[in-house]
């Protein structure tokens, strides 16, 4: 890698490179993710599964996904991000690849549930928060969305490619082309992602020359370090704020609309290449608006950010089902008002969560958050599962979330509250 430092010089800070191949990687895992939403609708044609089947081999996919956040970064900490991340993307491909040999729902369990979930939750966002806390200390909220984004991005280069595949191809093509996309990100990470700033005889994007370069390597079991981080910030009345508007945001995006928005659009009759496009065309306005959100979380209160987004995603939600029986301005209007808020909560998220807790213990602290956020997609993609197969309809369930993202858009407001100090009564 020193040779890569070498080869772009003084032009430009490595760290900005560092964010281009982290970049690569969580949009590969963001297709890998996407990619059973695709696949719902030929796995019910071809076996017969029901949607509450094949919603939860991705509910446990979703829970796995968040709850490897604080395990993978503490591992980052102990062994590095190179080891880890190579690791986890040799164990996608490869359960990507055998998941084209499934015949019973049970193998999409194992296969699609645990080793692909597990798997794309160290490509996650607790990885995101563990780059921006080495290699940045000024442009945070910024780089932040930038890779945030990446999950949006990841939608609009694979969603409707894939699901074009699908209808033309079947749907273990599909599987092929993500297992590649996998596989093509682990030499941009062999060969081009130091692990700190000290490595390559640099300070942090934004650091003052004079500061002290950091080079500090933990030997702390991954184990102690995620469980220690956990029993601090528990006690804290903030995590547990953090914790629950992040479950509502999985609920709300990756769990709901995420996973059944294709096939809420077949309900409609819709085809799944025209549901894959309205999800990519969502990515594309989300791009911008996470981006956006990075920008704004390092210039406003984040607090406010927040209350803002939850509440607009919740009105939003709310519409959606109607927007089904307006002709022209229904759907891209919820498009392009709901994308531009899909995940545009966690630069203000991490903000706070850095905030509140430090740089050194944000990333885990903010990995445990994202197992909330999980958790609560894991739940919101079984649950509207449940409710379409008894129901015949999601109406309940996107009243539902957006009630839930009403209700997170109160309890941000009290995240990192100064205390109120009594003020001695004059006499």
């Amino acid at each position: 890698m020193n040779w890569a430092a070498r080869l772009i010089g003084g032009r430009f800070h490595y760290g900005w490179l560092t964010v281009a191949v982290v970049f690569l990687v969580l949009l590969a895992a963001a297709g890998t993710r996407a990619t059973p939403s695709v696949m719902m609708l030929p796995l019910e044609h071809q076996f017969g599964w029901s949607r509450a089947t094949i919603s939860l081999a991705i509910s446990v996919n979703i829970a796995l996904y968040g709850l490897m956040g604080p395990f993978a970064a503490a591992a980052m900490q102990r062994f590095g991000v190179r080891p880890t991340l190579l690791v986890a993307l040799g164990t996608m491909a490869l359960g990507v690849a055998l998941s084209s040999l499934m015949t019973h729902p049970w193998q999409m369990v194992l296969i699609w549930g645990v080793m692909v979930g597990g798997s794309t939750g160290v490509a996650a966002l607790s990885l995101s928060a563990t780059v921006v806390t080495r290699w940045f200390t000024t442009r945070r909220g910024l780089v932040m969305g930038i890779l945030t984004a990446s999950s949006a991005t990841g939608q609009l280069v694979f969603l409707p490619m894939l699901a074009a595949i699908a209808e033309h191809y079947g749907w273990r093509q599909v599987v092929w082309v993500v297992a590649l996309a996998a596989a093509v990100v682990i030499p941009l990470v062999a060969f081009l992602l130091p692990e700190r700033p000290a490595d390559m005889k640099l300070r942090p994007y934004g650091e003052p020359h004079d500061a002290p370069v950091a080079s500090t390597v933990t030997k702390q079991n991954p184990l102690a370090i995620a469980f220690g981080t956990l029993a601090m910030a528990s006690k804290t009345r903030d995590f547990w704020l953090l914790f629950f508007s992040f479950f509502i945001c999985g609920a709300s995006t990756n769990g709901y609309v995420g996973t059944h928005l294709i096939a809420m659009c077949g309900d409609y009759g819709m085809t799944e290449v025209q549901g894959a496009s309205l999800l990519a065309a969502m990515g594309i306005f989300d791009l911008f608006g996470t981006t956006l959100s990075g920008w704004l979380s390092d210039r406003f209160n984040s607090r406010v950010l927040l209350f803002w987004y939850y509440g607009l995603r919740g009105l939003s939600l709310m519409y959606l089902p109607h927007a089904f029986g307006i002709d022209f301005f229904g759907l891209p209007l919820f498009a392009v008002f709901y994308g531009l808020d899909w995940i545009a909560t966690v630069p203000p998220t991490v903000r706070l969560a850095t905030d509140v807790y430090g740089k050194e213990a944000a990333p885990v602290v903010f990995g445990w958050v994202v197992a909330g956020h999980q958790l609560g997609a894991a739940f919101a993609a079984l649950g509207a599962g449940m409710l379409r197969a008894s129901l015949g309809t999601y109406t309940v369930a996107s009243m539902i979330s957006g009630g839930l993202c009403l209700v997170a858009a109160v309890i941000v407001l009290r995240i990192n509250r100064p205390a109120k100090v009594p003020q001695p009564q004059a006499v």
